[in-house]
């Protein structure tokens, strides 16, 4: 999705620098070059020769480097590239953006791009919830910067929060969203994601493992090739994508009605990991223990989103796609899954807990379809989800000139 784009990568001054090197590589395995700009501050943190090394061109640090100025470099660095990436964005640079000034070569180049800007913000959680930086932060989504996290998490400082610099997978496809071909421009799809929480009692829930990170892999994958995407999520821990219409859930009937509500669609992607029963007569308080009797619960089945969907008389996607889950004979569950369901494809995964699948980083699916099953290399969630946004749009886009 990114070959042959230019992307200039600003470096500025936090330990997340450190994960700029890997986001080089990252961009650098998908075609892209990458010329990168090292902030003073930055250089406390990596060093040119790595920066070079990785990107393989010259680093740029200098405002006055008087050879290129003679030509007006800045000017030249500021206007050459597809898009300009800040990474990490400190609160600092973060003001002195929405300030407009201009007194080193990232903020020089940063004001005078016609290009677009895409900042990943990383910095103390106190930094980051300040009214200072987001009020900042309003002013540069106002002026169009594009921004991709902050993520929650622990920090090197030893604090806990909002600030992590997004991780260099999501700042990939934040760019390739910045910079998507528009394969899938005027394709509206929707995408389902997370788990569901169903309650037994205000403090209680059934629920399961999902992490909701290989559906907003899809999403940001979607999105990355122009498709209009209505996400429906779960309670998450994965941050929703970013530029989606994006509906929060907690049950499976919210999500079934959040579902009718966007349709029509091209394309429904169900990734999310429907809890299959609810309680029946939710407590409107905390059930306590009553000696050693167990509290009796009745379970009722919740609505099959994914059949529902998929059998549609009126108004069914063109491509309907589900997700099965399993630990057992995966391929033969799915399989049948897919026939009782009426989709067009499943994608099937094992997510035993020695796979470390429910919840990680990665995945291993096969993808059934009425002609086939292919089965795909353990992937990072977001390449899985890569392949399968391309193959959904040469199918939505087939037969079209």
């Amino acid at each position: 999705m990114l070959a042959g784009k230019h992307i200039l990568l600003i470096i500025g001054g936090g330990i997340a620098a450190y994960k700029s090197l890997d986001l080089i590589r990252r961009l650098k395995e998908r075609g892209a070059a990458v010329t990168p700009v090292l902030t003073t501050a930055g250089a406390q943190f990596v060093t040119p020769l790595s920066v070079s090394a990785l990107a393989g061109v010259r680093v740029h640090t200098d405002l006055f480097d008087l050879t290129a100025e003679a030509e007006m470099g800045h000017i030249e660095l500021s206007r050459a590239a597809d898009l300009i990436v800040v990474a990490p964005a400190t609160a600092d640079l973060m003001g002195k953006m929405a300030g407009g000034l201009a007194g080193d070569l990232a903020t020089t180049l940063l004001l005078a791009t016609d290009k677009r800007v895409l900042i990943a913000p990383a910095m103390n959680v106190r930094m980051w919830e300040h009214a200072a930086t987001q009020r900042n932060l309003a002013q540069l989504q106002a002026d169009g910067i594009l921004s991709v996290g902050p993520n929650k998490g622990d920090m090197a400082c030893g604090e806990y929060g909002s600030g992590r610099m997004a991780e260099p997978l999501e700042i990939v496809a934040a760019i390739e969203t910045a910079l998507g071909d528009g394969l899938l421009t005027g394709q509206h799809v929707l995408v389902t994601s997370g788990p569901t929480h169903e309650p037994i009692d205000p403090v209680r829930y059934i629920a399961n493992r999902s992490s909701g990170a290989q559906g907003t892999a899809i999403a940001r994958a979607l999105r990355a090739l122009g498709a209009r995407v209505t996400f429906v999520t779960g309670p998450a821990t994965v941050p929703p994508p970013m530029d989606c219409a994006v509906i929060k859930v907690e049950t499976a009937a919210e999500m079934l009605a959040a579902v009718n509500d966007a349709l029509p669609a091209d394309a429904a992607i169900f990734a999310a990991a429907v809890a299959d029963w609810r309680v029946e007569g939710v407590s409107d308080h905390k059930i306590k223990k009553v000696g050693t009797a167990l509290p009796q619960l009745n379970f009722a089945e919740n609505p099959d989103i994914l059949a529902t969907v998929a059998q549609m008389r009126k108004g069914r996607p063109r491509l309907v796609i589900g997700f099965a889950a399993e630990t057992n004979d995966v391929l033969a569950h799915a399989t049948a899954k897919r026939l009782r369901k009426g989709c067009d494809w499943i994608v099937a995964n094992d997510v035993s807990p020695v796979t470390g699948i429910m919840g990680g980083t990665e995945n291993a699916v096969t993808l059934i379809t009425s002609e086939a099953a292919e089965t795909w290399p353990r992937l990072p969630k977001q390449a899985v989800a890569e392949r399968l946004a391309a193959l959904i749009a040469a199918t939505l886009t087939a037969g079209q000139n």
